[in-house]
């Protein structure tokens, strides 16, 4: 028993240490009459540093009343300034920019598409004040919050219709509700994906009123299967892009325009789900490409959904186009008020297809990324290892589109490979993601690396710069 009265009389002194130190702690109000914290309360306010110095004492007493812990209490001016410290971290923005070093350009988990300059400059500028969201400057009257984005859309891609709202997803939900509800919706078993966030199609389409029917293999669907597969309750044949995956081998796909003509015979619609949303080919030179919208309008899809933050390289949206007789019942469905585009979003998507529009739409960061050749990306790897010394090596790389879009293929590209002494790859990814602003690049067989791919030319400067403060002086 003698071991134990031992242990007790060890821990008694430990406590008996502990209530000294909180003893020891200054009040709230003390700390609060500090000349020191004037300038904190004149900043924050009174209740806010008031709240930031609590949490600091807080956490001081959980590390007094630690058996293990051996600290000293703060003096004043320290405890003061880890209040001021509180106080900052809690004004930075959740949401920060980032420089893309990863490689993929569109990056779901980092914005997708960037904007252009003059996008960002035209979302200012309708943000700075009032607008005519919904206004008709002409008549005085009410007007449509989509009237111009419609218009550049039929423009654009040659459909006869148009509607925007707030992302592809919303696109299809809108589109089944309006044009499946209470019927069935045929669809190849090779096209009910999956992609981020678990978005699954069959759940878009039974929230969309409508019940899903299967047809053909995983790798095969035929005509004659969805021929097979019709019946009095169908209302669309459902076509899917299979976003981030590709089945290849033994594999056959019906083409659009037998599923067109398949549809139309039996007087039903056909819904293309386009995804990513190329408008141009021009966009990717050298590589096959994707579907374009006007190629599915072309094949006589009615109805044709696509993003607007994928390939297009704009904002986030969800872009529909195609016969009046199957836009015009989204148009009148009570679901699109809760979909509607705002008008930064409208801003921002209207001068991208503006762009368009131009024959300008180099300018956007998304076709320019797609479009550079090995060689400029070599002289940027080069240009950033010159200036970061020996811990950069530059090494061939592979990019990829991201967003969905052309899944598998890959853009030759180089890369700068950090190898710094002393530091992991991932502890060097983290000092890089703490960086003001962030990057983030991609680890590979223990190398971190900064593909160039995604990297614009204005971002040099500031990618230097954080590596530079990553590493620490003593590697340059």
């Amino acid at each position: 028993m003698q071991p134990a009265a031992a242990g007790g009389q060890g821990t008694d002194k430990v406590d008996a240490i502990a209530a000294a130190k909180l003893r020891g702690l200054p009040q709230i109000q003390r700390l609060l009459d500090l000349p020191a914290t004037q300038p904190l309360i004149a900043q924050y306010s009174h209740p806010r540093v008031s709240a930031a110095l609590r949490q600091v004492l807080a956490r001081l007493r959980a590390e007094l009343l630690d058996a293990a812990s051996n600290i000293e209490i703060p003096d004043t001016p320290a405890l003061v300034a880890r209040a001021a410290a509180e106080l900052a971290g809690a004004r930075q923005p959740g949401l920060r920019r980032v420089i893309n070093a990863t490689g993929i350009i569109l990056h779901t988990n980092l914005g997708r598409a960037p904007m252009a300059a003059e996008v960002a400059a035209a979302v200012a500028d309708i943000a700075r004040g009032y607008c005519n969201l919904e206004f008709d400057l002409a008549t005085g009257a009410r007007g449509s919050r989509t009237a111009a984005i419609e218009a550049l859309l039929r423009a654009l891609t040659g459909a006869p219709a148009a509607l925007a709202v707030n992302n592809n997803a919303a696109a299809m939900l809108l589109a089944l509700s309006a044009l499946a509800q209470g019927g069935e919706v045929v669809v190849s078993r090779g096209e009910l994906v999956e992609i981020g966030g678990g978005f699954r199609i069959p759940d878009v389409i039974q929230q969309g009123g409508a019940r899903l029917v299967e047809v053909g293999t995983t790798n095969k669907t035929r005509l004659a299967d969805y021929r097979a597969a019709i019946t009095p309750a169908t209302r669309v044949l459902l076509k899917v892009h299979q976003s981030n995956f590709r089945i290849a081998g033994f594999t056959e796909a019906t083409p659009l325009t037998a599923l067109a003509r398949l549809a139309h015979e039996h007087g039903l619609l056909l819904v293309h789900d386009l995804g990513s949303g190329a408008l141009r080919d021009a966009a990717r030179p050298a590589r096959p490409g994707e579907t374009t919208v006007a190629d599915s309008l072309a094949a006589g899809t009615d109805v044709v959904a696509f993003s607007g933050d994928k390939l297009l390289g704009g904002p986030q949206s969800g872009l529909l186009v195609g016969r009046g007789a199957a836009i015009d019942p989204m148009r009148h469905h009570p679901l699109l008020r809760a979909l509607r585009l705002d008008k930064l979003c409208l801003a921002a998507l209207e001068a991208t297809l503006l762009l368009y529009q131009d024959d300008r739409d180099g300018a956007l960061p998304v076709p320019r990324a797609m479009a550079q050749g090995a060689e400029s990306l070599r002289a940027r790897a080069e240009h950033v290892a010159a200036r970061l010394g020996p811990i950069a090596r530059i090494e061939a790389s592979i990019g990829f589109a991201g967003g969905g879009a052309l899944p598998g293929e890959g853009i030759a590209s180089f890369a700068v490979s950090l190898n710094q002494p002393g530091i992991s790859p991932e502890q060097l990814a983290a000092r890089l993601r703490a960086h003001r602003p962030a990057v983030v690049g991609r680890i590979a067989d223990a190398r971190l690396l900064l593909d160039m791919l995604t990297i614009d030319d204005s971002d040099l400067a500031e990618l230097v710069a954080a590596v530079r403060e990553a590493v620490g002086p003593c590697a340059m």
